[in-house]
């Protein structure tokens, strides 16, 4: 018997999205989670929007949902195009206290909230209190959906704080005991962030916190995955800055490594037996080379330094399009998609977790949702010991080849297979995810670009045999 409780909707005035529209266009670009900088914003469509607190009273809350239209091109012109949806909650007050004056959006002039000042919500407890509220009660608000799991209870009384770590999303811990990750960017379908956790979790994989509740909307026939509650795992460090502490002390990374090559593995293996998995044969691996081939003629379009690379890089695809043409295949699975070190986390005790199932947030949901090889997310972690240890001066000599080497070592002491066994696929996706990096870096953060360079020289050497 569910146990959801359903409250009363007030329908916000229809002027409400209007009254937001010119602090909205300058606060929302500012976001580190908006994905459209570097074009203008002409203009919002109102998605959905619901009231969780009234706005008679001394605080009101709305939960939004809005598309933001941007031109196509920079080019003068060029008609707005209906863009990517985001999720948004705004209080409003009469006035603002002090401690949430970083959470400013802008005072209102007119419409419904005339004479108020709205703000980022979520730097203020008692609207995060709502949220975990309708978590734990299952509670059915409008279109917004709140379950949880029934294995874990939801205390009451956990003080909530913004997150800091989180750049596409955003998170809220409460107590000691929770972390409400929030979806920014909104798309229709079934999100990985939910779906995979869920699958490990029936699984038994303790590799991955388990989702204790998640918040979704139900629009049009459609269903939006909004936010993901998953147990807080105190004391816990981050891989990535975990890394550069010990590189930064001379220290070996080599058992951290095999240790984090083990809890991926068995990922894998789990995310194997709960999912479909695929062959991929000669047609397959067409498509999957043609793809990484465009990538890099457009790569190096874009980024000059590249080019006298390129035919070394490409002769990675075509080495791989020989073994498929001889009848060579390849399993494929779900996996975790973005994988690198900053996705991890180890406990005080040594237990590495990967986090964040995401997936490349930028690439459509029905792509990421697809099976791929699992040396896909072993070429991330791979690249990501070598961006590890070109961040901190003066280097330690052999660091990114000891943890690409443990860390191989301990994904075979699971599965069996040393992902260097087959070093044809290993370097194509290698390739694929330097000639990405060359790209971001050189419009991002041109100060970096030498570290993804200095990947696509040794991966555009001539390749012994």
């Amino acid at each position: 018997m569910s146990d959801a409780v359903t409250r009363p909707v007030t329908t916000p005035s229809p002027g409400l999205l209007a009254s937001l529209d010119p602090l909205l266009r300058d606060w929302l670009p500012r976001q580190r989670w908006f994905a459209g900088k570097g074009r203008p914003v002409a203009g919002f469509s109102l998605v959905a929007a619901t009231e969780l607190l009234p706005a008679g009273g001394k605080l009101g809350l709305y939960h939004l949902l809005v598309q933001v239209h941007q031109p196509l091109t920079p080019a003068q012109g060029a008609a707005p195009a209906p863009g990517d949806c985001y999720q948004l909650l705004i209080g409003a007050r009469e006035a603002l206290p002090p401690r949430l004056a970083p959470a400013l959006i802008g005072h209102v002039t007119g419409g419904p909230l005339a004479g108020r000042t709205v703000y980022e919500a979520l730097y203020d407890p008692r609207p995060a209190e709502v949220l975990l509220e309708a978590l734990r009660t299952r509670a059915r608000i409008g279109g917004l959906r709140f379950d949880r799991d029934g294995g874990q209870e939801i205390r009451t009384g956990l003080v909530p704080r913004l997150g800091t770590a989180e750049q596409s999303n955003s998170s809220v811990v409460y107590g000691d005991t929770f972390i409400l990750k929030l979806l920014r960017r909104i798309v229709p379908g079934v999100n990985p962030d939910l779906e995979l956790p869920l699958a490990l979790a029936r699984e038994g994989c303790p590799r991955v916190p388990p989702p204790t509740a998640w918040m979704s909307a139900e629009l049009g026939g459609q269903s939006y995955v909004l936010g993901v509650l998953q147990p807080y795992l105190q004391g816990a460090a981050d891989g990535w800055e975990l890394a550069l502490r010990e590189l930064a002390k001379g220290q070996d990374f080599g058992a951290e490594a095999r240790a984090l090559g083990r809890a991926t593995a068995e990922v894998h293996t789990a995310l194997a037996h709960a999912l479909p998995t695929a062959t991929l044969g000669a047609p397959q691996l067409d498509v999957l080379i043609g793809g990484m081939a465009e990538r890099l003629d457009a790569a190096a379009q874009a980024v000059p330094a590249l080019r006298p690379y390129a035919p070394g890089l490409r002769t990675a695809f075509t080495a791989l399009a020989d073994l498929a043409a001889e009848g060579t295949t390849w399993t494929a699975q779900r996996i975790h998609g973005d994988l690198h070190l900053g996705q991890c986390l180890r406990s005080p005790s040594g237990q590495w977790w990967l986090i964040d199932f995401e997936g490349e947030p930028a690439k459509p949901l029905a792509e990421r949702r697809m099976p791929q090889p699992v040396v896909r997310d072993i070429a991330g972690m791979l690249r990501s010991f070598d961006y590890a240890a070109h961040s901190v001066q003066p280097g330690v000599s052999g660091w990114a080849q000891t943890c690409r080497a443990a860390y191989c070592s301990g994904y075979a002491e699971i599965t069996g297979r040393d992902p260097r066994t087959d070093p044809v696929l290993l370097r194509a996706y290698e390739t694929d995810k330097a000639v990405y990096e060359v790209v971001y870096e050189a419009r991002h953060r041109p100060d970096w670009l030498p570290v993804p360079l200095a990947a696509v020289r040794r991966l555009a050497a001539p390749q012994l045999t």
